[in-house]
């Protein structure tokens, strides 16, 4: 049930750059996929002093209401881990998606790449 796909890696790697994770999301997300990502973002936050969390979104063409949930239980599960959230690089058809599924991705902020993200996170952090 959990296999991976034909082309699509286990897992999405999870890199610390500091107190920051950096997730760069590529592609299609499988529901699997995105519950494991949850949980390794949760597990590395809670065992480490990460104080910001990334998800580069702009490799993903399409997100659908699963994927819009698990990016906002991210957030909110960061927030209450004393880290923030920052969605970066969001493509115009995948915010269009997004409002149209009526998904507002509470806890949220975005940024429109990642190098902004990382100004967002610093600046937040001062």
């Amino acid at each position: 049930m959990n296999q991976p796909h034909p082309g699509h890696p286990a897992q999405v790697p999870v890199l610390a750059l500091g107190d920051v994770l950096l997730v760069s999301l590529q592609g299609e997300l499988h529901d699997g996929m995105a519950e494991q990502l949850q949980h390794d973002i949760t597990s590395r936050i809670a065992t480490s002093r990460v104080t910001g969390v990334v998800i580069d979104i702009s490799g993903v063409d399409m997100v659908d209401s699963f994927l819009g949930r698990v990016l906002a239980e991210i957030a909110s599960t960061a927030g209450l881990l004393a880290a923030r959230t920052v969605l970066a690089g969001m493509r115009p058809a995948v915010a269009i998606t997004l409002v149209e599924l009526g998904l507002t991705l509470p806890g949220l902020v975005t940024a429109l790449d990642v190098d902004r993200a990382m100004e967002l996170l610093t600046q937040r952090g001062s």
